[in-house]
């Protein structure tokens, strides 16, 4: 058989054979470098993924979870789809592989495929206990935390709300007080006195600090009662699905996202803005929108109270962020906002794309703050490293540029904002909370699922993507605006000959805000009470 499937305690020495190491990011002489196959049988699978997740969508319990929305950078399903694409691919070939995988579903969906020879499956049961026991914990420290939000935390004026435009806005760090949002920009001032809504991601804390008469949270509006079924609030997939062809990743997937509290948030904010809805009326909704399973809920309900919802597309739509399309919907367009305004050209392009109308999309420009100006080129300086949410792919980075930090080379690590990592300096390596144009010179951007890449490309400043071992990130770049992608071993190679930043129109990104157009789509005037 050419696939010989094997445990990392079972591990045999190789004898020349090639091996790959599936669900651990180790990569030494004894391993293959699989970065570039994985990604190509990644975006091989977005069609198997999308008619899953459709068929999953359908289970009412589905809308706690990301995989059947096909959120590439929340869930990890379409990794395995593409390892299980590969796995089949070499089976048929004719050289022998060594395959070596610790998952326990994975082990068990791989062990399937015609050509593979497998041997003992690592234990199932101790994983998926430890998982559900987990889970049971986060979602009860949700409960409480959310107990603690909801008891405390004034609802705001409803006479602010009711009748009248609102945005619905995550708790970002760069927010304030005075109506600035980091996703909308000085729209609460352009068109006084619009309100905000914080979403339930923002901590009371938080909360607190933005509150005034036209901000407020969501927690405040739950009904107590939906607290206290926090804890046992799960995905829970049919038993087809679970004993189907992906059978074995289903339960993988489901328990996974069953082993943190995200359900118990899902579930809060789904009670929480169905009674906002409800009880303030507003006449239309904007919020950052990228389509998740909650989004969806929130335009089926904001739909049947009549509500307009219009859907910002906040940031750079690019390849692999397969949440975006309406095909996983089970209902369609019905769950798509009634529009959605884009920060420029290439989203719009991108959107229609997934197959959205055109009907329903309009350049509103950009509002969110951007950091598109040009940057200033030093090849003597250091390399900023810009991190990702994903804290296994920051770990890569640091690891990768720590031998070159220790040979001399300078490296600025800067954390994601949302979900800043913490590591531990070493020589060459230090971190910085400065902004990508407060750096007096770089030589470089080393970048991997951030917009921070784009903009450095855009400042004329080299750029590289970070291929990270054994993971896909969400490629926040259009296939036509592709930058050159690297991982760990071609790293030092790459940046002693860097490739020039492409030729990119900022404005084809981030037009200049309209004004109007924003007041049209939430029907108030500019300038005016909203």
């Amino acid at each position: 058989m050419p696939v010989t499937l094997t445990t990392s305690d079972l591990l045999l020495p190789s004898e020349g054979r090639q091996r790959f190491w599936i669900d651990a990011p180790r990569l030494d002489e004894t391993m293959s470098d699989v970065g570039r196959e994985l990604e190509m049988a990644f975006d091989a699978i977005q069609a198997e993924w999308t008619d899953v997740g459709r068929a999953l969508a359908a289970d009412a319990s589905a809308i706690l979870a990301h995989t059947p929305a096909c959120v590439a950078n929340a869930s990890d399903f379409g990794l395995m789809l593409a390892w299980s694409r590969l796995v089949r691919g070499w089976a048929k070939a004719a050289e022998p592989i060594d395959v070596i995988c610790d998952d326990p579903w994975l082990f068990r969906q791989l062990s399937g495929i015609s050509g593979v020879t497998a041997g003992s499956p690592p234990p199932l049961w101790r994983t998926a206990v430890r998982l559900a026991l987990r889970g049971l914990a986060a979602r009860t420290v949700v409960m409480l935390r959310c107990l603690r939000a909801r008891m405390t935390l004034p609802k705001g004026p409803e006479h602010g709300v009711l009748g009248r435009a609102a945005l619905l806005v995550y708790g970002h760090p760069d927010s304030t007080v005075d109506g600035e949002d980091a996703y909308f920009g000085n729209l609460m001032h352009s068109l006084n006195p619009l309100c905000r809504l914080l979403h339930v991601d923002c901590s009371a804390d938080r909360a607190r600090q933005l509150a005034s008469q036209r901000t407020a949270s969501l927690h405040a509006w739950g009904p107590v009662a939906a607290l206290f079924g926090l804890p046992f609030a799960k995905w829970r997939p049919r038993r087809e699905h679970r004993v189907g062809p992906h059978g074995w990743l289903i339960r993988r997937a489901a328990a996974l996202e069953g082993g943190t509290g995200q359900a118990a948030m899902i579930s809060w904010q789904l009670a929480c803005q169905n009674a906002w809805l409800h009880r303030a009326r507003p006449r239309v909704v904007a919020w950052p929108w990228e389509n998740h399973a909650w989004e969806r809920a929130f335009v089926r309900a904001a739909r049947a109270r009549s509500i307009r919802t219009v859907g910002y597309q906040h940031t750079v739509v690019g390849r692999r962020e397969w949440n975006y399309a309406p095909d996983s919907n089970p209902d369609g367009l019905e769950s798509v906002p009634d529009l959605i305004l884009t920060s420029g050209a290439a989203g719009a392009e991108a959107l229609r794309g997934w197959g959205l109308p055109n009907a329903r999309i309009q350049i509103g420009g950009a509002r969110r703050k951007t950091n598109f100006q040009p940057l200033r080129h030093d090849p003597t300086g250091p390399v900023l490293v810009a991190l990702p949410f994903d804290a296994e792919i920051s770990k890569q980075m640091i690891d990768a540029v720590r031998p070159m930090g220790a040979a001399g080379h300078s490296f600025l690590v800067k954390g994601h904002p949302m979900t800043p990592y913490q590591f531990v300096p070493s020589d060459g390596v230090e971190a910085t909370e400065r902004p990508l144009a407060h750096h007096g010179g770089l030589a470089a951007i080393l970048y991997c699922a951030t917009t921070v890449g784009l903009e450095a490309a855009l400042g004329g400043v080299p750029t590289l993507r970070f291929l990270p071992q054994g993971k896909v990130p969400v490629d926040v770049l259009p296939a036509d605006a592709a930058l050159l992608s690297v991982g760990a071993a071609d790293l030092a190679k790459a940046l002693a000959a860097l490739p020039p930043p492409p030729l990119i129109a900022a404005e084809w990104f981030f037009a200049a805000p309209d004004t109007n157009i924003w007041a049209a789509a939430l029907d108030v005037p500019p300038g005016s009470p909203a």
